[in-house]
């Protein structure tokens, strides 16, 4: 599958894309949000919450493993996972498969788990202000 990069150079140019973005992906998409910590995987989950039409402020679910906006968003972060098993355990991966949309942070910590046809949005922080976001 041919990707595609876009250069932000705000955290609003990010939001902004992130919701045309958001225009692309219907119930049951899987989307694994790449990058190192602070290059702005959150900040990309708000502009899909936004263009889903999500109002509420969205935050990054560290302790909670996994934030859920109605039932349209669910939003992951599983950097402290070691395996999907803990995932399972928790009734995560039940998810995956409704009619939500899925944001995965730290994805490759449960990649024994994960859906086959996941999308994939990498986020490179290349300055303070600029970003590479491949999609």
């Amino acid at each position: 599958m041919r990707m595609a990069v876009f250069i932000s150079h705000s955290a609003e140019e990010t939001i902004n894309f992130a919701k045309d973005y958001a225009r692309t992906l219907k119930g049951g998409d899987v989307v694994l949000l790449n990058g190192d910590m602070g290059a702005g995987k959150t900040v990309f989950a708000k502009g899909v919450a936004l263009g889903l039409g999500i109002e509420e402020e969205i935050l990054s679910p560290t302790y909670a493993y996994m934030n859920d906006y109605d039932g349209k968003l669910y939003h992951y972060d599983c950097y402290r996972f070691s395996s999907g098993v803990q995932a399972e355990a928790l009734g995560l991966c039940d998810y995956f498969y409704g009619n939500g949309v899925c944001l995965v942070e730290w994805a490759e910590n449960i990649s024994d788990v994960l859906p086959e046809n996941c999308k994939n949005v990498t986020i490179n922080k290349i300055s303070e202000s600029v970003r590479e976001i491949i999609y």
